[in-house]
């Protein structure tokens, strides 16, 4: 089954005064692989970039670097995406390895073949080693459930025991405080769950991207879907299965209790929101600004 896609989004930037210079990093072109492909692609910067070049970065993300030398009060970035999304093989969750001998692979070894994944095993900038952390994890991993049985149960556990808030948090609200006033967005369910999957030595990561408003459906019976209409974010878990075909990486969705398919279009993956962030940079001048970003998802065929 596919689904193609478009994804229009806009970041604007207003400065209480003129910037003189702008170097700017963003991932905003979808990925580009066997589950999805970008058909379509276009951005374009006000004021136009004396500069502008795209790469990929080791993970196979694809980021956008420009420089703005135009003195300038007003930034804005306009994306066009057309991606068509083909909806994964299920998986038998109960069909994968168990969760201790998954973390034993990950366990660094002198000697032992390399494990890509063990790079998603440690902690990261915005999702710190916490005991916290353990203690969220635990209940869903007793001795010898299979990795991805564990995890599915850990994203149930996490999308009915913490409420969705729009505008909670801020981009740098820690995660203990999270964990204590038991409230979020999807960038914070991703974190917790990425964060509580590590604390047992388990490789996570962080997923960026868009969904659609509501999941395909008739009529009124389409679902609403938390966290569309904006950026979102949600987790991908390292799981080998047990009869020794190669290990995918399961994605899993806490906002919304799901496994995405081709409501989801991936942007990038990376330890942490920090690692992806749609888009950041370094100015001169400036002071003060303000930040306005508009997303809109919907499905062409």
């Amino acid at each position: 089954m596919t689904q193609l896609l478009e994804v229009e989004h806009l970041t604007h930037y207003r400065y209480a005064g003129p910037v003189d210079v702008a170097h700017h990093l963003g991932y905003l072109r979808p990925l580009d692989d066997e589950r999805q492909r970008v058909t379509w692609f276009e951005m374009s910067v006000a004021p136009e970039p004396l500069q502008q070049h795209s790469e990929p970065d080791h993970l196979g993300n694809r980021r956008a670097c420009f420089t703005v030398t135009v003195p300038h009060r007003e930034l804005t970035v306009r994306t066009t995406s057309r991606v068509r999304v083909q909806a994964e093989p299920p998986l038998d969750a109960a069909a994968s390895q168990p969760w201790q001998a998954v973390r034993e692979r990950l366990r660094y070894v002198a000697g032992a073949p390399y494990e890509a994944a063990s790079e998603f095993v440690f902690a990261s900038p915005y999702v710190p080693s916490l005991p916290a952390l353990r203690d969220l994890a635990l209940p869903s991993f007793a001795a010898g459930t299979p990795v991805a049985q564990a995890a599915i149960h850990l994203m149930e556990r996490i999308h009915t025991g913490f409420a969705y808030r729009s505008a909670s948090t801020e981009v740098d609200t820690p995660l203990t405080e999270v964990l204590a006033t038991r409230q979020g967005v999807c960038q914070d369910f991703a974190h917790l769950m990425i964060g509580a999957l590590r604390s047992l030595g388990l490789a996570a990561r962080y997923v960026s991207g868009y969904l659609l408003t509501a999941m395909p459906g008739n009529g009124a019976q389409a679902a609403p879907m938390l966290g569309a209409d904006a950026s979102h974010a949600w987790v991908a878990v390292w799981c080998p299965m047990a009869d020794g075909t190669p290990a995918r990486w399961l994605e899993l969705d806490p906002t919304n209790n799901l496994l995405p398919s081709t409501a989801h279009v991936r942007l990038a993956v990376g330890r942490d929101y920090g690692d992806v962030t749609p888009l950041r940079g370094v100015i001169r001048g400036g002071g003060a600004h303000q930040l306005e970003v508009q997303v809109r998802t919907r499905q062409l065929a």
